[in-house]
């Protein structure tokens, strides 16, 4: 066994490729699409390192040519979703007494494999299987997914280093042992990197992972579960098994093993999920960590000092990229009366330019919202402004599933504050924007503040100084990351960890140390040199 210290490199954020016109990353990423379009893939469960097929079946659809089918998943069934539990548990023995620089090597493998080879298939998978323009998925499922590969062996790393004090009598240490037992990782479909990194940051640490992928992420899931493999993660560490989440989550949570629970999707499901865990308490062995990432209501304020031009590109930014389906999408926007006529003629001005459609046309900024279910929401939404006399649609408002789930980016303005789609998450690419009074900025602000029950992402928007440091303190628990001047969406690993807090979740920062201390349970050994013989103390005598 090596008897040194090792440190990791201090990463740097993985560079974003352009895909120019004329350039090489464009021309190999659309050769891989043309692949993976012609190939049918039949999709697995993978429990223990063995692919399980169940004859329960799904379709991976490309959600903007919604009748081309990518790929058929198999579903975990009760046997299946035990048999992953006890794969986890039975590859636990190993991996948590593995040396911690062996399991960094393997992720910061992984890292250099989606840097390289992989970059392609990940990119077009999410292109193809979430609708990402070649941007949106370069940032998702190549960069931000390496960022968090390699950042998060480095935070390791520093945590490992992190020690108590010692004196000459007595030497202290502190270990940071994995959780006892495995942890169920529940994962979205709007970014590859969370399926990705909810997963790998409690293995890195040591757990073993049962994953439940979103079933409308599966296709670009499974390829990263691949990459994994090859990276060299041993069988059973993390443990593949797409399927329902009632069924799934009905005997995780009866499971005495059941160590944490990392989670991004809805607030519903993630209450639900606590409520379970708390009913359940007195079967488990320890209090499992629950760590939840949930709903976003995010919003835009801007003061009357505020630089119309940049506030116009954050909103639509920050509204319509990837279609709104981002979990801190501006969606909410409070525009100061003296700016709102110029606001609103540029808004509309620049958003009658966006093209919404198949992702491969690298002109469009929009493709096509995820599913059926998705594009019924909205368009519900939508349709509810439109028969409102407190609401008005003034630019977008129109829906198309003919070929695919196409919403057009919809910009509702409102005479309430507390409008249905100023408060209500719809997840999709609709901004609704009310005008308040310049006199009223304090009390507009406070609105912003306690409209709504969610506290994920925001964006004040101001050259005033004094301004800006009112908009924070009044704001102070209406967003985990707040944004000067700047979109509310595109937190960066190490630059922006990701959290809020109220309904938008437990705010454990993805992307920092603190996210990963969740995934260990620390240990304090005390070694006495000379420890007394005798039971008195001096001042009996």
């Amino acid at each position: 066994m090596s008897n040194s210290c090792f440190k990791v490199k201090k990463p740097e954020n993985e560079p974003v490729l352009t895909y120019d016109k004329e350039s090489s990353e464009r021309m190999n990423l659309k050769l891989k699409i043309s692949e993976l379009k012609q190939k049918h893939y039949e999709i697995p469960l993978i429990i223990g390192g063995k692919e399980v097929h169940t004859g329960q079946t799904q379709e991976c659809i490309i959600p903007h040519n919604k009748n081309h089918v990518l790929a058929t998943y198999h579903m975990a069934g009760e046997k299946e979703v035990k048999l992953a539990i006890e794969a986890a548990l039975e590859a636990k023995r190993e991996w948590s007494k593995m040396p911690w620089q062996h399991r960094a090597s393997i992720f910061l493998k992984a890292a250099e494999l989606l840097a390289g080879p992989w970059r392609t298939t990940l990119n077009a998978a999410t292109m193809l299987g979430q609708s990402k323009t070649a941007h949106q998925a370069e940032i998702d499922s190549a960069c931000e997914l390496i960022d968090f590969l390699r950042f998060n062996v480095y935070y390791m790393s520093e945590i490992y280093s992190e020690q108590i004090i010692s004196t000459n009598e007595s030497w202290n240490r502190m270990e940071y042992r994995p959780l006892e037992g495995f942890v169920f990782a529940v994962t979205p479909f709007n970014f590859t990197a969370i399926g990705g990194n909810l997963s790998i940051s409690p293995a890195l640490m040591g757990n073993t992972v049962v994953w439940k992928p979103s079933g409308s992420a599966v296709y670009s899931n499974y390829f990263f579960m691949k990459l994994l493999q090859e990276a060299g993660l041993p069988d059973g560490v993390i443990n593949f098994i797409p399927g329902s989440g009632s069924l799934i989550g009905d005997i995780v949570f009866n499971s005495e093993w059941l160590g944490g629970v990392h989670f991004t999707g809805s607030t519903e499901v993630f209450n639900g999920m606590w409520k379970t865990v708390g009913a359940n308490i007195d079967k488990y062995r320890s209090y499992p960590r629950l760590v939840g990432e949930t709903g976003g209501k995010d919003f835009v304020f801007a003061h009357k000092d505020a630089d119309v031009d940049k506030l116009v590109t954050a909103l639509i930014r920050g509204a319509f990229e990837y279609q709104g389906q981002k979990c801190s999408a501006a969606s909410r926007a409070y525009i100061p009366e003296s700016l709102w006529n110029e606001v609103k003629e540029k808004l509309i001005s620049e958003v009658e330019t966006i093209k919404v459609g198949d992702v491969e046309d690298f002109t469009n900024f929009m493709g096509a919202v995820i599913d059926k279910k998705s594009f019924d929401k909205i368009k519900g939404y939508i349709e509810y402004a439109n028969n409102s006399n407190e609401a008005e649609i003034i630019v977008g408002g129109n829906c198309d599933d003919t070929i695919g789930y196409f919403i057009e980016p919809t910009i509702i303005a409102t005479k309430n504050p507390f409008f249905k789609t100023m408060t209500e998450e719809i997840f999709g690419p609709v901004l609704t924007i009310y005008v308040y009074e310049d006199n009223k900025f304090e009390e507009t602000l406070n609105i912003c503040n306690e409209s709504t029950v969610y506290g994920l992402t925001g964006s004040i928007f101001s050259q005033n100084r004094k301004a800006i440091v009112e908009m924070e303190n009044i704001l102070e628990y209406a967003a985990g990351n707040l944004y000067i001047n700047d979109k509310p969406t595109g937190a960066v690993v190490g630059q922006q960890p990701f959290g809020g807090g109220r309904a938008s979740g437990t705010n454990d920062k993805a992307g920092s140390k603190l996210n990963l201390l969740r995934w260990v349970s620390p240990r304090v050994i005390k070694e006495t040199f000379n420890a007394p013989g005798s039971y008195r103390y001096s001042f009996m005598e």
